[in-house]
């Protein structure tokens, strides 16, 4: 498999723009259809293009719904037709793909590492139909699957180091989903930009982490940040899909902060929400749709990988000056800085946190 780290005409400028712009999304495929028939902003295009979302759902206040607006806006933009299926666990995957196929969608767009394998055996059986899976690197990816990566670990180490310059009991928290290459990228960038922080304050910072096994526990994920706060955090940053929802609901209920993650999350709470770790999620899949609906040639057998050096693809949310202390949002871009040129080299495992932290 060939992986490239350009954007293949992916123009990620307008990122902020896009976030929140959706409108409400529709129950199910066939509501999805019914609602597309509205007069959208652009004349209508033969190009049909289906979702399928992981066990985190469409409005998980996070990546699901990231790729939702993107397919809306590019409904509006293109005139292109979209519709979506929600996957309540893993083994609804492969009969939602499938069902899309029926429908004889052009693009089937996947979302999240679960989803791999699936969408990876439906595009190997399907050559004539094009696929896309976001958070994946496939293997051995065929011509008609792309994969569309994010650096994590980068906008992780920006809310890390905020973290670590805000927090005042040196206590901090990390609540992730499941455990996998995706989510240690935000762990352990996180934690790289917490003990950034700490070294510049001349002091040591507590970072606490635990998961909670999947996207979809509320319960869990609340019961965890709660014993986190409890113990003295007073930052959490949370990785955990639509049961990240119960981390901000226990930041509300303890008067303390918590971190959001892929989208801006302040609406949800914006007393305790102190800034939201951002992956553009929306504005690849809008400017994919945006390609093919131009006739550009679909660049499938290879993997993407966006991070700050591309534009708008990652970073803090657009709401952090709200509750950001504007000395902290005045370093940042320095720090972007030196993550692009490589000074700062954001490791995304726990080996790689390791030679970080020997090193610093």
């Amino acid at each position: 498999m060939k992986k490239r780290n350009s954007l293949i005409a992916l123009t990620l400028v307008m990122a902020l723009g896009l976030v929140g712009c959706g409108k409400s999304a529709p129950n199910n495929a066939a509501n999805a259809n019914e609602g597309n028939n509205a007069t959208t902003e652009a004349a209508a295009s033969d190009l049909k293009v289906g979702f399928v979302t992981d066990e985190g759902g469409i409005n998980d206040q996070s990546f699901n719904q990231g790729v939702w607006e993107g397919l809306e806006k590019a409904q509006k933009d293109f005139g292109v037709s979209v519709e979506y299926l929600e996957s309540k666990d893993a083994n609804a995957y492969k009969p939602n793909l499938e069902t899309l196929l029926d429908n004889e969608d052009d693009l089937i767009v996947g979302a999240g590492f679960k989803m791999g394998d699936a969408i990876s055996e439906e595009a190997k059986a399907n050559p004539d139909v094009k696929y896309a899976i976001v958070d994946v690197a496939p293997e051995d990816a065929p011509d008609n699957l792309l994969g569309i990566m994010f650096k994590q670990e980068e906008p992780s180490f920006l809310v890390g180091y905020i973290a670590g310059l805000t927090t005042e009991t040196d206590k901090v928290g990390f609540v992730g989903g499941q455990e996998s290459t995706i989510i240690w990228g935000f762990e352990y960038g996180y934690k790289a930009g917490v003990d950034y922080a700490a070294k510049e304050l001349g002091k040591e910072i507590e970072t606490k982490s635990q998961y909670i096994g999947g996207f979809s526990d509320v319960q869990k994920a609340k019961a965890i940040a709660t014993q986190m706060y409890q113990q003295g955090c007073d930052v959490v940053f949370h990785a955990a899909g639509g049961g990240g929802d119960g981390v901000i609901e226990a930041a509300k209920e303890q008067g303390k902060w918590a971190i959001g993650v892929d989208r801006d999350q302040y609406e949800m709470a914006p007393e305790n929400v102190l800034t939201s770790a951002m992956k553009n999620a929306n504005v690849a899949v809008h400017n994919l749709v945006k390609d093919l609906a131009e006739g550009k040639e679909f660049e499938g057998g290879t993997t993407i990988s966006l991070g700050l050096k591309d534009e708008g693809a990652v970073g803090i949310a657009p709401t952090s000056d709200k509750n950001v202390k504007k000395e902290i949002l005045d370093k940042m871009p320095e720090i972007e800085k030196k993550i692009v040129e490589e000074e700062i080299k954001v490791p995304y495992d726990k080996e790689s946190y390791e030679e970080y932290k020997a090193n610093l």
